[in-house]
């Protein structure tokens, strides 16, 4: 007997999970995108300290990094580009030593991302990190 799998619950999955609290990785944060004119997905490493609170802040200004509302301006520390979501992956994650990823559901969120930017390349469809 075959499940039906159905698209909307799917979805509905995932938007509840989206909810759900994190805990920032101190290792830093990415930032992914594509650059849809050389074939790529690209995600720039920036380094951050949590601060007591548990927010991520500026190292070299100790300013908040906020989600939305006011944007701190930044320079990335490292900009990884690759062709598909595991060449990414040995990028970021097996190739820099030590790697600048500390905790485990840090890296598999990033592959999840890079396998969501990887379809949106392949499909022409907008890629909007999560």
């Amino acid at each position: 007997m075959q499940t039906t799998i159905n698209p909307e619950h799917l979805k509905a999955i995932d938007d509840k999970l989206s909810k759900r609290p994190i805990a920032l990785d101190p290792g830093g944060y990415y930032i992914i995108y594509l650059d849809r004119s050389a074939g790529l997905i690209c995600a720039k490493h920036y380094t951050n300290v949590i601060d007591d609170r548990g927010l991520a802040v500026d190292p070299a200004t100790g300013e908040v990094i906020a989600c939305g509302g006011k944007k701190v301006e930044r320079t990335a520390e490292t900009l990884y580009t690759a062709r598909t979501a595991k060449e990414l992956c040995v990028k970021v994650i097996e190739e820099p030593q030590p790697c600048p990823i500390t905790m485990l559901d840090h890296a598999a969120y990033l592959g999840r991302e890079f396998i969501r930017a990887e379809y949106a390349l392949i499909n022409g469809t907008e890629y909007i990190q999560d």
